[in-house]
Formats: structure tokens, sequence, C-alpha cells
């Protein structure tokens, strides 16, 4: 690869300057995120585009208009909104104008340009690689382009095989009219019609077979590699797993702020555990680090369970309804201490012990516990699940109770005990992503879970009251599941 790098002062930049003129392709690196920072962005922001009106799912490029024309005011500039994903998209050109502000994913973004003519190309498929340039951006990055219409251009991750988005963007059509459009096309923009996709022109089969080919090598394409500190920092194993773990928060946070409608009953943490709870009982007059969290959902959410019966469909959930983005991190978390001899588990820790196949009591006939206690009236229920590790012996409580008002409140609180200094740094490290996420999401999840095991409907994201829903029979929370034990079996295996 022949790599052109510059120091720079002030913005790094590639300018592609076409042989037979026109303007410049413009490649501005603005600014660096942090680790992750880039795949938290382009999962949020691919979340609002899906939800919005004008949402397109073509070539490879899910879009939105967010801005269109108004030529009765002068106004022929429109904005949307793109991404793509961990495959990239085809190379493909457009007739007009183009400006766009993006943000590249963990893995960095290739950015492929070649300025060759329809004509050339017709001519002879090979002036298409021979003006062919890339310009390489590094992960988390805020950069800007620019390129005049007709010019080819694609854009994938940086590094081949990347689970990570390539990019999200904000563009700009200086002149949606621009270039030269087809009467039909042209007509569809007047009447508001437009899309990136029905403005997208894919590039020839006869230059794709060419670029297929195995004599094709990429690798001697010039590329202009930008970056704001060491190419080789920015490239960096650390930053790439890191913004692996801030795509699987991304994609499973709930938006927040301006703009976000949130209704569903939230997951809030308690200031203190009350003096009722099981959870007291444990590592008593021990200094621990402790937390609690409840969901409160709204009566008939649980139809008439009693509270033994949900928490049974409440423990279910944290079996057979996962947050994907917490398996993620467990899956890193048990590659990194498995060396250290550490305990390790498919299911995130809090509730981790309901795979073990060694507890001496169970609840409800099929879950391991460590404890477990019910009122006479069966309408507080509650589980002590837990174990001990080198580092740490950790005890956490799963409960559920009925409120006089009818609603049910769910909760999941944990006490950790260290045992070294090691263990007192891994709570460090880990307490921040376990109390703003883990739990959370694992409670949240569980909870939705036995709404729809039980009957009693689903809870909507307007107001959090029940929508009516199909759901699993009592019966399908209370008695043993094959597919459960078999987990079970196959987690201890591997711990």
């Amino acid at each position: 690869m022949r790599d052109t790098t510059n120091d720079a002062s002030t913005f790094p930049a590639a300018r592609l300057h076409p042989r037979g003129g026109g303007l410049p392709v413009e490649v501005t690196l603005i600014a660096q995120l942090g680790p992750g920072g880039g795949d938290r962005l382009i999962e949020d922001a691919s979340a609002r585009q899906r939800a919005h009106e004008n949402f397109v799912d073509a070539l490879d490029e899910p879009s939105t208009r967010i801005g269109g024309i108004d030529l009765a005011k002068g106004d022929a500039t429109s904005l949307y909104t793109f991404a793509v994903g961990a495959n990239g998209h085809p190379f493909h050109r457009h007739a007009g104008h183009r400006v766009f502000t993006a943000i590249s994913g963990g893995a960095g973004a290739r950015l492929r340009f070649s300025t060759a003519s329809a004509g050339q190309i017709a001519h002879d498929p090979h002036a298409f690689v021979a003006e062919l340039n890339h310009v390489d951006v590094p992960p988390d990055s805020v950069f800007v382009v620019r390129f005049g219409g007709g010019v080819w251009h694609q854009f994938l991750p940086l590094r081949s095989g990347s689970t990570h988005p390539a990019l999200f963007a904000l563009s700009c059509h200086t002149n949606e009219l621009g270039g030269d459009l087809a009467p039909e096309l042209h007509r569809r923009v007047l009447d508001g019609a437009a899309s990136i996709p029905a403005l997208t022109e894919l590039l020839p089969a006869a230059v794709c077979a060419l670029l297929d080919d195995p004599s094709f090598d990429a690798t001697r394409v010039p590329t202009t590699v930008l970056a704001l500190n060491a190419p080789a920092d920015q490239r960096a194993a650390w930053r790439r797993g890191l913004g692996w773990l801030g795509g699987a928060l991304a994609r499973v946070r709930r938006p927040r702020g301006p703009g976000a409608v949130v209704g569903t009953p939230r997951v809030r943490e308690l200031d203190v555990v009350p003096e009722a709870s099981l959870l007291r009982t444990q590592f008593a007059g021990l200094p621990v680090h402790e937390d609690l969290f409840e969901r409160v959902v709204p009566s008939g959410a649980f139809a008439t369970a009693s509270a033994s019966t949900a928490l049974a469909a409440l423990l279910t959930g944290f079996l057979e309804s996962r947050p994907h983005g917490v398996s993620r991190l467990m899956a890193f978390r048990n590659v990194l201490v498995k060396p250290l001899g550490l305990r390790t588990s498919p299911l995130g820790c809090p509730v981790s012990s309901l795979l073990s196949a060694t507890a001496q009591v169970t609840f409800a006939g099929r879950f391991p516990v460590l404890a477990q206690r019910v009122d006479t009236a069966d309408a507080r229920a509650e589980v002590i699940l837990g174990a001990d590790d080198k580092h740490l012996a950790f005890r956490s409580c799963v409960g559920v109770e009925r409120l006089p008002d009818g609603s049910m409140r769910c909760t999941l609180g944990t006490r950790v005990r260290t045992r070294n200094g090691f263990g007192r740094f891994y709570m460090a490290v880990v307490d921040p992503i376990h109390r703003g996420y883990i739990v959370p999401a694992m409670l949240r999840q569980a909870v939705d879970h036995a709404v729809g095991a039980l009957g009693g409907g689903s809870l909507t994201a307007e107001n959090g009251e029940l929508a009516a829903s199909a759901g699993v029979s009592i019966a399908a929370c209370t008695m043993p599941n094959p597919a459960i034990a078999s987990t079970r079996a196959s987690a201890n295996a591997h711990a």
C-alpha cells in the first residue's frame, strides 16, 4: 500500500484532484471521540433514523430525509442522514454535489473514491481503477467529506471482517436538482419524493467484475491515512475492543433527553436496602458493596399471579431473555478473567448462579438458590443467589412484592464482599457499568418476559399501561424446562 501521511498543526485533510479537472474530493478529519464513542453514537442515531417517517432501507445504506427542498423560497438544498454498516455498501455515484459530516465506528472507515467518468469507463473499465484512491479515517472520529457530482464512492470499515459499523453521516445535498437528472427523477425531486437510493447510480457490472477479480490488488491503491495521533495508536486492539463494548451498550440503551419518549415503568436504584429485605441477612456486619434496583409494574401486569409465581416467572426471564449487550460483556469478561482462574459464566453476574448444578436448595422445584422466603399471604417472595470466588463473594436478592394498589414491585439487589486487593480493584472497575447498565438492563428485560409469560399483556412504550398480547401460560413458568436444564449443564461445563 502506498500511504501518504503528512504532519499537520491543524485539521488533517486529504484532497484528491481528478486528472480531467473538476472539483476535488476533500476529506477533513476534525476530532476523535473516546474509545467506543463512535459505535455508541452510530447505534443510537441509527435507532432514531429507523423510527423516522421518511426512513428507507436500501442498497446497504439505510437513510432518511430530514429536510427537503423549498423552491418557493429559493431553497434547493436538502438534508439526509445515512448509515453504513459492518459490511460496507456498494460503489455508486450521484448526479449532484455532496457534503456530509460523519462519525466513524470502532474499526475506523475506509473511503474509496474514483473520479473516472462514465465515458472513460465505457471505453475501458480499467480507467476506474486508474482513478481509484483510498482515504483511511481512524476509529471513533468526526470527519467532513465534500465532492462533486459523478464521483464514484464506497464506504466500509477500515478492517476487513470487522463487526463495527463503518459510519453514520449527516449529508447536505447542496442542490437537490443539480447534475444530469433523468426527467422522471427530476419530477420526483420537485414532488418532494426524493431519497438517497432514488438518487443513486450503481457501478456498471463490468467494473464490479474487475474489482472482484483475484488479480485486483487493493493494497496497491494509493491511500491517504488521516490521523490526529500516531496511526498505530488509532488502530490499537484496545480501542477496537472498547468500541465493540460501547456498541453493545448502545444497542440496548434506551434513548434519553429531548425528543426521546420513554414511558415504560423505569428501573431505578434505591438509596438503601430496606430492613425487611432478605439481602440484609447476607454478610451482616461486614463491609460490602451494596445496591438495590426496583421496577414497579402496574396492577394487572402479572394478572392474578401470586408473588411466588411471579418470582418464578421473573427468574425464568433472567434465564431465557438475556440482554444481548450483557451477554457480550460477559463473554468479553470471561476471556479476560479465565487465565486468572476466576469463575466464568455466560449469564449476567448478579444471577449467574441460576446456572449452578450443585445447589442444595431450589425455589419452585427448579431454581438453585442459597435461601428463600415467601410470606404467609404469598404477597412477597424473595430468593438469594450468589457464589464465592478467589477475589470476592457476592450475594444477589431477587424479589417480588404485591403493593396495596395491586401493582408489583420487582427488585434485584447485590452485596459484594471483596477478599483481597485485586477484588477491590475489580469492583472499582466494574461497579459503574454494573450499576449504570448491567443490573437495570437485566431487570427490565426479565420483567418484560415475566409480564408476557403470565398472560398479563405487554408494557407499551407510550405510557406503561398494559396492552393485549398473547402470553405463555402460568404453567410454562412453574414447570421444569428441559431447555434450561440443558443450558445449565452446558454452562457448568464451560465454567
